[in-house]
């Protein structure tokens, strides 16, 4: 007899017929965001779920889930919308998709500093008017090229940046929570410390995981210690940054421009970024390439065959 599965968002077409040989599925056809009591109700006869970044398995959620719910199978890099340590204590198993996303999200992250710095809001504003006139010094940005790259987080994402950076001729420095091999380094410069790192980074691309040490770890205090003019870009999470210290810095221009493609609060994001010129911004498309969101699920669902077949799970988490 099949497992039964509840999958809270709609996927790829193959992605689905895949799920629909394997397990006895419940798709969400209208690709409606579910609330907690739905997602209750849905999988209250079934034996895991397939969960995306946008639902929020807090605790409270995760307790009221049936006992017959065995594994969560999150459909993303990251689990920070997951109570890990909630799910482990009732004996349900987490997992993630890492490493298939690598490429796409780097990709997003230079994408990111190359918009904010070269006015790309700004500019496609002046395109539509159709009457901007050419000059010596209009919409002057700022050129990525042989300039100093701070990476907060030298996981796999933060090492593919670097790896594009480097065709920038850029010279790389680093913080993470230790410091890589010289093999993983490959001439990338590590800092013990957040304030070291941002010391020398004229353009600086947050790649770190959210976590309770990284919660808002760009605020008030350590803008100071960032060069005056830096350019910065989000692809990680956006509880990471203190909205309101990162609207006061762009206002003042201590920061240059800011690339953000992830948001607190999301899809929401805060209204004073939305009058800033020096704001590039994107709508978390950090994996959105088919392949990218085919190998998600399709890593998402190897995790489920794993675990009901042999009782474990590659990228279990918790």
């Amino acid at each position: 007899m099949k497992k039964k599965i509840l999958i809270t968002r709609k996927l790829l077409i193959e992605n689905e017929e895949k799920l629909k040989k394997l397990f006895d599925v419940k798709l969400n056809i209208k690709d409606e965001l579910y609330t907690s009591d739905k997602i209750i109700e849905l999988s209250k006869d079934c034996d895991g779920i397939l969960s995306a970044i946008t639902d929020q398995f807090n605790k409270d959620l995760i307790e009221k889930l049936s006992p017959s719910i065995k594994i969560i199978a999150n459909f993303a890099v990251g689990f920070g919308n997951i109570d890990v340590n909630a799910a482990a204590k009732k004996n349900i198993v987490v997992t993630n998709t890492p490493e298939v996303l690598d490429d796409s999200t780097a990709d997003i992250s230079i994408l990111l500093l190359l918009g904010a710095s070269r006015k790309v809001l700004e500019a496609r504003r002046a395109a539509e008017l159709q009457n901007w006139k050419w000059s010596a010094d209009f919409m002057l940005g700022k050129q990525m090229s042989n300039k100093r790259l701070g990476i907060l987080g030298m996981g796999r994402i933060g090492r593919a940046v670097a790896k594009r950076a480097r065709g920038f001729n850029m010279e790389i420095h680093y913080h993470n929570r230790s410091q890589l091999s010289k093999d993983l380094e490959e001439g990338a410069i590590y800092h013990k410390t957040v304030k070291d790192l941002f010391n020398c980074s004229d353009f600086l691309s947050i790649n770190c995981p959210a976590t309770k040490e990284t919660n808002k770890i760009i605020n008030k205090e350590t803008i100071t210690f960032l060069p005056d003019n830096v350019v910065i870009g989000n692809a990680a999470r956006g509880d990471v940054v203190d909205d309101e210290a990162m609207i006061e810095a762009l206002k003042s221009e201590k920061v240059f421009a800011f690339g953000l493609d992830v948001y607190n609060g999301e899809p929401k994001i805060h209204p004073e970024y939305l009058k800033l010129n020096n704001i590039f911004l994107l709508p978390h498309l950090g994996s959105a390439t088919k392949r990218t969101r085919w190998d998600m699920a399709y890593r998402a669902t190897q995790n489920l065959e794993d675990f009901f077949s042999i009782g474990m799970a590659k990228d279990k988490v918790n």
